[in-house]
Parts: C-alpha cells; sequence; structure tokens
C-alpha cells in the first residue's frame, strides 16, 4: 500500500465518522431546546437510524456490489446528504426536520459498509492494516466532538439556549460535501464480477442464509441477547447528550468524546481479556458494563458526584468493544466460511436494525410516561429515564449466564 492510498483511505474514514459524530450526539438536545420535540418524535427520528440500517444491505447487495464502484456510489451518497443536512440546518418544526433525517439515513448507513469495501480492496494485509485505517475513523469522531464543545461552543448552556446547535448541521453539510467529492478521487473499487449461479439470493443480502445457525442453542442464546441489549443501547444515543447538557454538566459533547478514547484503548485490551478469559466472561462483562452505566448515570450529578458521570462515559469502551466486538469473533467462529458474510449481516440487522429500533421506541415511551417530572423534578425525572435501561441490561446478563454454556472461539 503506497503512503497515497493509505492517507487517502485514512482521510475518507476520518471524515465518514467525524460526518456522523458531528451531528448525532448532540440530536437529542437540537430536538429538545431547537424543535421543541415531545420524547415520542424524539424516538421516531433517533429510530431512522435503525431503518436506514435495515435498508442499507439492500442498496449495498442489490446494487453497489453488483453495478457501480463503491467509491462512485460514496461520493453520490455523500453530495446527496449534503444537501439533505442543509435541509435539516434549515427546518424549524419537527414535521419538516423528519423527512429529511429520515432520507439522509437511508443514504448514510450503506456508506459505513461502503468506505469499508473501498479500504479491504486495496490492502495488502487487511488483519494488520485495517486497524491503522479505520482508527481515524475515531479520531474523526472525537474531533468533531471536541470542536462542538471547545472550539464553537455551541453546547454551552448559552449556545444552546441562543439556537446554536443548528450549526452542527451545516458543518456536516460541508464535511459531506467534501467527502463527496473526494470519494471521485479514492482508488478504483469495480464491483467484484460473479456468474449467475454466484448472484446474491434476497435471502443472503439480508442475512437470512445465516438463520440456519439460530438450530445452534447457544447461537440462538447469543442472538436473542444481542438484540435485547441493543434496548439499553439505543437509551445512551437518544438520550446522554440531552442528559448531559440539563443537568448543566459543561462541555457535554466534548466530554463525551471519552467514550471513544476507552474504545481504543478496550480495544487494544480485548484480545487479552478475550484469550485468557473466554468468550462468555467477556461478553457478560460487556453486559455488566452497560448496567454500571446506567446505575453511575441515574445516581450522579454534575456537581460533587460528576466523577460518576465521567465514569459512566468511559465504561463505553467496555459496554461496545466487550460485547459487540467479541460477538463478531463469535459470530464469524460459528458461522463457518460459507455463511461468514450472511451471519454478520444477519447479526447487523438484528441489533442496529430490530434491537435498536425497540430500544428507540422504549426510550421514548419512557421517556414520555415521566414527562411531567422533567419541570418539577429534573433529576428525578433522568433517574426514572436511566433506570429502565439498567434493569434491562442486568435481566439480560442474568439470562445469558443462566442459558449460554461457555465453548471454546477462536479470534483468529
Amino acid at each position: 500500500m503506497t503512503p497515497s492510498i493509505r492517507f487517502k483511505l485514512s482521510f475518507m474514514m476520518f471524515l465518514e465518522f467525524f460526518i456522523w459524530g458531528a451531528w448525532f450526539v448532540t440530536l437529542g438536545t437540537y430536538l429538545i431546546k431547537n424543535l421543541q420535540a415531545e420524547p415520542y418524535e424524539i424516538s421516531n427520528v433517533f429510530s431512522t437510524q435503525s431503518l436506514g440500517a435495515i435498508i442499507a444491505p439492500f442498496i449495498i447487495g442489490m446494487i453497489a456490489d453488483r453495478y457501480f464502484n463503491a467509491e462512485r456510489i460514496l461520493g453520490i451518497l455523500h453530495l446527496i446528504g449534503a444537501f439533505l443536512m442543509f435541509q435539516m440546518y434549515n427546518a424549524t418544526e419537527i414535521a419538516v426536520f423528519y423527512p429529511y433525517v429520515l432520507a439522509y439515513m437511508i443514504l448514510y448507513m450503506p456508506t459505513l459498509a461502503l468506505v469499508n469495501s473501498v479500504s479491504f480492496r486495496q490492502l495488502t494485509n487487511p488483519e494488520k492494516q485495517f486497524s491503522s485505517i479505520r482508527i481515524w475513523g475515531t479520531i474523526g469522531w472525537i474531533v468533531a466532538g471536541l470542536s462542538i464543545s471547545y472550539l464553537f461552543k455551541w453546547d454551552s448552556q448559552e449556545g444552546a439556549a441562543q439556537g446554536l446547535l443548528k450549526n452542527t448541521f451545516l458543518m456536516t453539510a460541508v464535511a459531506s460535501l467534501v467527502l463527496g467529492l473526494f470519494s471521485f478521487v479514492l482508488p478504483k473499487t469495480p464491483p467484484v464480477k460473479a456468474s449467475i449461479e454466484e448472484k446474491p439470493s434476497f435471502a443472503s443480502i439480508i442475512g437470512l442464509d445465516a438463520v440456519k445457525l439460530l438450530k445452534d442453542k447457544n447461537f440462538l442464546i447469543f442472538f436473542i441477547s444481542s438484540i435485547l441489549i441493543c434496548i439499553p443501547l439505543a437509551f445512551y444515543y437518544q438520550n446522554a447528550n440531552p442528559f448531559l447538557a440539563e443537568i448543566g454538566l459543561k462541555d457535554p459533547t466534548g466530554k463525551m468524546t471519552i467514550g471513544q478514547m476507552s474504545e481504543v484503548f478496550f480495544l487494544l485490551l480485548l484480545p487479552v481479556f478475550f484469550t485468557r478469559f473466554g468468550f462468555k466472561k467477556t461478553i457478560l462483562v460487556g453486559m455488566l458494563a452497560w448496567g454500571l452505566r446506567y446505575l453511575l448515570f441515574a445516581y450522579g450529578n454534575a456537581g460533587e458526584l460528576s466523577f460518576m458521570l465521567i465514569l459512566g462515559i468511559a465504561l463505553h469502551g467496555i459496554c461496545y468493544d466487550f460485547f459487540f466486538v467479541s460477538g463478531q469473533i463469535y459470530t464469524d467462529s460459528k458461522a463457518g466460511l460459507k455463511y461468514k458474510s450472511a451471519a454478520q449481516g444477519l447479526i447487523t440487522l438484528a441489533t442496529y436494525g430490530v434491537g435498536q429500533l425497540i430500544g428507540f421506541w422504549v426510550a421514548g415511551f419512557i421517556g414520555d410516561k415521566y414527562q411531567e417530572l422533567r419541570g418539577s423534578d429534573l433529576a428525578g425525572f433522568w433517574q426514572q429515564v436511566w433506570i429502565v435501561p439498567a434493569v434491562i441490561a442486568f435481566v439480560v446478563m442474568l439470562i445469558f449466564l443462566v442459558l449460554f454454556k461457555d465453548e471454546k472461539v477462536s479470534n483468529q
């Protein structure tokens, strides 16, 4: 891999995740402060991510993988995305905002697979080289969060009150425009020529070829647990930034980047933990971290107990890496050569699609249920909101602990 290609791939990853982190983290706060959205309206907006994840395999499997260069589709999707982001920037009410965010998510979610496709096709040794490319995506997300809090101060109490969070959409639109144009100078990534017999079926595109893996009781328990644990995950995406902002934690978006920093650290630690303690214990630690983080949010505050909030954010690395990354390793080992892609597609559809879709709806229901507390007892409102996902995480952990039989899993 030449230095020029390495730079192009790294810059592509940086912008891809800068774009996501630049608006999605503060979305909940924006919807409350700027559009005066109700909890159920907020959950509907966040659900567009899940709808995008459900639709994405069709765009990739039926169009991108068969007819057009990946880098060209990436460019077109981000150019359209720039226009949609600009329309979101101009929206003044939730009814106008929603169609644009839905269209945007349907187009953005497939780009997550496209940047991987462009990268893998250029790497001579993906196992060793990809992580050094992908880490620039995490850096992009972190830079976006730090910029919002410390450079522009859009999420400060004064800035949010003035409606400055709408500028996140303008910043994202500019970044989308840059990546859209830059994509056309990325290395050419044409579709892999396949014979008629090799063309993907409808079932393989959405991962249904791997459904037969659910006959394995252990994999079935893992599969159900993956869906259920995404319910508390949705609470974090939807509520964490509004929670931190409303209770008065300074620079909430910047502080939330601690979660991405810990993600990098625990990703490096994961192979050691996985090898020493095995898959089941690794997964259980991840589930335990979900429950603990929400208890820390429920009982922490922005004053003398602010360390509890910071610790809860820092647990993101364990929550994400120890469950999702180790789960991907487990799925890969169970699938066998024939069903590797289908199995990963099935898990992605179940978690980011079905699991989080349910989670966003549940989060909206809980927020609406306790909404009357928000004006009179803000701390009490958020405590109720966070106790629910904590309980769900602990219940899922107990189900997995009792029903999943430990087995040796290769992480090679």
